[in-house]
């Protein structure tokens, strides 16, 4: 049987199957469900590309993980998996999907997307599926991205050494807003701070970006609101750019952008 690939153009697994695509080859896929109690995370993780997730992973569990060969497709997979999808993705065929309530608390779009086309399903004797409950925050995935705004701060302060911490807001859903605290140095030193956060991975898709001086609680979203309305010169302050927009942003003037 066949299901729709829902991946977004901006993330890894699209890059990989445009990759397929170029060669003119079937994208070989896995799709695991369950396993180490890491993996959803480590799924949703902002990593450099050509990190493995298993591999991160097992570094967040202490030790690495097992993995097993899939039956049908050359991939290896956590052997602790309750169920195992394998099939391929077929870069001549896609199917319109959506829409679906998502985190951001509205529908997102229905649209085209490639076909995967299941060539075996293995699973653990009497299997729990497992799922996220998502939904306008806070819900599972919240916390998720709590996590990520943590655990990432390092390597975000190793790309932009400016950076002395920074907040996700709950009212922004990770990626509609984020609070950053710089030591101003000179003058627009917070637009060279903001331009390096919109090039930074996954920080690319952050609609709203305010930055503040390193006196202010970014983590106090009330002092951050104080400061914005007390010192803010709009005309002077704000900067309005285009740029590549998350594709679950539903009041994107159009898809992506």
């Amino acid at each position: 049987f066949r299901s729709a690939m829902h991946w977004h153009l901006h993330h890894d697994g699209a890059r990989h199957f445009r990759s397929w695509a170029k060669r003119g080859e079937k994208c070989q896929l896995a799709i695991t469900l369950g396993g180490e109690s890491v993996l959803p995370y480590a799924a949703t993780a902002p990593l450099p590309p050509g990190v493995d997730e298993h591999m991160f992973a097992g570094f967040l569990n202490g030790k690495g993980l097992d993995l097993v060969p899939c039956k049908t497709v050359p991939l290896e997979v956590s052997a602790n998996c309750e169920i195992v999808i394998e099939g391929f993705v077929d870069p001549q065929q896609t199917i319109l999907e959506g829409p679906f309530g998502d985190h951001t608390g509205f529908y997102s779009l229905a649209g085209q997307y490639p076909v995967f086309q299941v060539t075996a399903i293995t699973h653990r004797r009497n299997p729990v599926y497992p799922t996220t409950i998502v939904g306008k925050p806070p819900q599972e995935d919240y916390y998720l991205g709590k996590a990520t705004e943590r655990i990432f701060l390092p390597l975000l302060k190793l790309m932009i050494p400016d950076i002395i911490d920074y907040d996700l807001p709950m009212f922004g859903v990770f990626h509609s807003c984020a609070f950053f605290k710089i030591r101003m140095e000179y003058p627009y030193h917070a637009r060279k701070v903001k331009a390096a956060i919109w090039g930074a991975g996954q920080m690319a898709w952050t609609k709203m970006i305010v930055v503040v001086d390193e006196h202010v609680n970014v983590h106090d979203q009330d002092e951050v609101l104080f400061h914005l309305a007390a010192n803010c010169d709009p005309g002077r302050d704000i900067e309005i750019v285009n740029g590549p927009l998350d594709i679950l942003d539903h009041a994107a003037p159009r898809l992506g952008a």
